[in-house]
């Protein structure tokens, strides 16, 4: 593994402490009765759903480049599932702050942006790790 990804899977380990830190807000706000809306309620989950999938996922194919042999550049596909991890998350959360929201903000943006990074770093890690594979046989 190249000392780059290592970095970057170690840091990214670390941010599972985060997540695991929303799960215990999301508890709390999903026992109160009052104080957030359903929109909020369901955002929060989502975004909370989103960032632990999505880290994982993120790690996963960090190491599938790397067990292939993918080269250092297009290893950063993995880095951009990563970084959809933080923006998916960060539009469900930012999108429905202040009080009594009942109608996602602007920040719902990040949502799609996350999206969008998603599939673009899947599409380019899938096909390097398949060229990849090819490249094996021969």
């Amino acid at each position: 593994m190249s000392p780059t990804i290592a970095i970057v899977s170690g840091v990214t380990l670390l941010t599972i402490v985060g997540i695991e830190s929303g799960g215990a807000f999301l508890l709390r706000t999903l026992r109160r009765s009052s104080g957030f809306t359903d929109l909020q309620r369901s955002f929060f989950r989502a975004g909370h759903a989103h960032a632990g999938v999505l880290v994982i996922l993120g790690l996963t194919v960090l190491l599938l480049l790397d067990a292939v042999g993918v080269n250092a550049t297009l290893q950063w596909s993995g880095v951009g599932v990563l970084a959809s991890a933080i923006l998916l998350p960060a539009g469900f959360f930012l999108s429905v702050l202040g009080p009594h929201a009942s109608k996602p903000g602007p920040l719902v943006g990040l949502i799609w942006a996350g999206a969008a990074v998603l599939a673009l770093s899947l599409v380019v890690a899938a096909v390097a790790i398949v060229v990849a594979g090819v490249a094996g046989l021969a």
